[in-house]
């Protein structure tokens, strides 16, 4: 059973927006769009928490192109390179298998970024 620890926000206009992600997300965690936008509301308030979110949705859901190129740039900024550089080679095998070309276009522009 998911459950969420409160915890301070920065943003306090965030709290309703996250809130109702987290009720959606109770009521179907295998939501990925729903555990996706709550990582990137996270991510203005705690980068460590969205990153979390993003690797567990990846791990639970690789299919989910979108957060690949979410995740890198949050531990990019974090300055984590060798995990960046794992979770965009990833992400672009995923979004070849899919035939996703923007994701695709997303990930190496970052990939370039890091060579």
């Amino acid at each position: 059973m998911l459950k969420f620890e409160p915890l301070p926000l920065k943003n306090q206009m965030n709290i309703e927006r996250i809130k109702l992600l987290e009720q959606y997300i109770l009521e179907d965690p295998s939501d990925s769009f729903s555990r996706y936008a709550l990582a990137l509301e996270w991510a203005t308030e705690d980068q460590d928490k969205a990153i979390g979110l993003l690797l567990a949705l990846i791990k639970e859901n690789p299919q989910y192109v979108p957060a690949y190129y979410q995740v890198a740039t949050l531990l990019l900024e974090q300055n984590r390179i060798e995990e960046t550089k794992i979770v965009v080679a990833e992400g672009i095998k995923m979004a070849a298998r899919q035939n996703d070309h923007k994701t695709i276009k997303e990930l190496r522009q970052l990939q370039d970024e890091l060579d």
